[in-house]
């Protein structure tokens, strides 16, 4: 069975961005959701017992609220990653780094 994990860095302020929003989305329903914890990491995503199918997903990440929350402005309200999850038992690591103004991806360990 597939597994996805998330890990979210605020570059900006160069450490972990604690209480930010996520969903993770396939087949146009929410199959997941959680908080980042004080490591930035989105332990709960998916329940354990939770089977993924091979497909394409969308994580959103609600990053506006979290930059209210600091008092800070950004340029992103919402930063949505879509990506494929292929047959076979394999982990995906999505990371995102991102900061007010930019953000980046990619396919972690």
């Amino acid at each position: 069975m597939s597994t996805i994990t998330t890990h979210v860095l605020d570059t900006s302020l160069g450490k972990p961005a604690e209480g930010i929003r996520i969903e993770l989305e396939y087949g146009g329903a929410i199959v997941g959701s959680a908080v980042t914890d004080a490591d930035g990491r989105a332990r709960d995503l998916v329940a354990k017992s939770a089977t993924l199918d091979a497909g394409d997903y969308r994580l959103t990440f609600f990053v506006g609220e979290y930059f209210s929350k600091g008092s800070r402005n950004s340029f992103y309200t919402q930063i949505v990653v879509s990506f494929r999850i292929g047959e076979g038992d394999e982990h995906y690591h999505v990371p995102l780094l991102m900061s007010p103004w930019s953000y980046s991806t990619y396919r972690g360990g």
